[in-house]
């Protein structure tokens, strides 16, 4: 029986909701940077061609990854030691500051060199903010599911983290199409989905107030016998540790490879408009978030091992041949059926990676151990995505990027074919059935037997 069997499904709902819809707030206002990137960047950099432009904003959206494993490790061990919903509560209040001053925040026109500045700094606010959320909330959807649905419901933190995004997106389609001008967005539309999401941020720290603690953590705080979390401790896992970085690598690159770069490369290299390339990533998007619940609940049936090779092979054969399509692409339907490709591939490790991270770890240890290794690697390879790809179509060889993800993927898959299947073998469940054993109870005098007298 796992640490949430006991809730009843009510409770357990009410409290997977309070977890996700914070997730969602923090991922809609990492990700509303990216989304309106195309419209700020000239208010923050100086003046030059639209690749140039979007290489700084780039850089500076790689610069915010430099935080997460920052927020991973504090984060990670707050959460460990003080608890889930206090970690929580913390990352989204350091979100809500990070949007605020992009909102506020004067051009370079007005202010120079503090403007880039104030965005950089804004950025690793942020960064220091997702950086501990995905381990906390990873860490607190796990341990709420059950063990027979653990897939399913740990999905969930996709599903929020992808909403936030396509609410990013859909925010910018009803400005563009319904509300503003072009010249209106460039000019002052922009600062909209800052605003947006700092009120967001202060609604979901109330609702955050409402959660409660998971049994998994307040039994292994009153087993008493576990080491405090920290640093140390963790490097006292060493296989899980570079396992959480084998298989994150090749998935966290994909992801962001199809999620947040579509939108300037069906513009840059597709020649496709503004509102169209947001029109396909939006649609995409959408689609995308649906099939995570469906490959966790997959996941439940037939193994999170299964699942991470599927996507590891098909990564390996397709990437290439799905962002050439897309680079070709002539036609908004054309484009959507290439990156919704992608992004059904991926489907195989976004929907299953944090359940998979959670059960690697035990309870005294596991916030900071899926938070701090899986956050170096997204610093590493997801957060220069974009800068990567710019950089070498800036070179004139755009296609050595498309080289670089399924090489990556290839690495990923190689943990994949390794490792365990952490659905046979779950931490989660081993550590409940530790806490919850029965102490061995001492046996009455009266039972004893009896020496034989001469």
């Amino acid at each position: 029986m796992t640490a949430a069997a006991t809730m009843t499904p009510g409770r357990r709902l009410r409290s997977i909701f309070s977890g996700s819809v914070g997730n969602l707030v923090e991922w809609y206002d990492w990700y509303a940077y990216s989304a309106f990137a195309i419209y700020f960047a000239p208010h923050f950099f100086p003046k030059g061609d639209t690749t140039a432009q979007l290489l700084d904003t780039a850089a500076v959206f790689a610069v915010g990854f430099l935080m997460r494993p920052v927020g991973g490790w504090l984060l990670g061990l707050y959460a460990d030691r003080h608890g889930r919903k206090a970690a929580l509560m913390l990352s989204v209040l350091l979100m809500c500051a990070g949007s605020l001053l992009i909102a506020v925040a004067p051009g370079y026109e007005r202010i120079g060199l503090a403007a880039p500045a104030l965005l950089v700094f804004a950025r690793l606010l942020q960064g220091l903010s997702v950086g501990g959320e995905y381990g906390t909330s990873a860490t607190y959807l796990s341990e709420m599911a059950t063990s027979r649905h653990r897939g399913f419901w740990s999905s969930f933190q996709y599903v929020t983290l992808v909403m936030g995004q396509l609410l990013a997106l859909a925010l910018l389609v009803l400005l563009q199409r319904f509300v503003l001008s072009e010249q209106q967005l460039h000019d002052w539309g922009w600062r909209i989905p800052f605003v947006v999401g700092a009120l967001c941020a202060v609604s979901a720290l109330y609702l955050r107030r409402g959660m409660q603690e998971t049994e998994s953590f307040t039994a292994a705080r009153s087993h008493g016998k576990q080491p405090r979390s920290s640093l140390r401790v963790l490097l006292q896992h060493p296989r899980e540790v570079l396992t959480v970085i084998g298989l994150t690598l090749g998935g966290t690159l994909s992801f962001y490879t199809f999620t947040t770069y579509p939108q300037k490369f069906l513009v840059n290299t597709g020649g496709f408009s503004k509102a169209d390339a947001t029109l396909i990533s939006a649609a995409s998007l959408l689609v995308f978030m649906l099939l995570q619940p469906l490959v966790g609940a997959l996941s439940d049936r037939i193994g999170r091992r299964p699942i991470l090779i599927a996507f590891g092979v098909l990564g390996t054969l397709c990437t290439y041949t799905i962002l050439s399509g897309i680079a070709q692409a002539s036609t908004v339907w054309g484009a959507f059926t290439w990156v919704m490709a992608g992004l059904l591939i991926v489907s195989g490790y976004t929907a299953i990676n944090a359940v998979v991270k959670a059960e690697l770890f035990p309870a005294h240890i596991r916030a900071l151990g899926v938070g701090l290794p899986y956050a170096l690697t997204v610093s590493l390879f997801g957060g220069t995505a974009e800068y990567l790809a710019l950089w070498f179509k800036q070179l004139g060889h755009e296609s050595w990027f498309y080289v670089y993800v399924t090489v990556c993927v290839a690495v990923s898959l190689s943990v994949y074919a390794l490792m365990r299947d952490t659905r046979l073998h779950s931490r989660i469940d081993r550590d409940h059935e530790h806490h919850t054993a029965d102490p061995p109870q001492p046996v009455p005098v009266a039972a004893l037997p009896r020496p034989e007298h001469a």
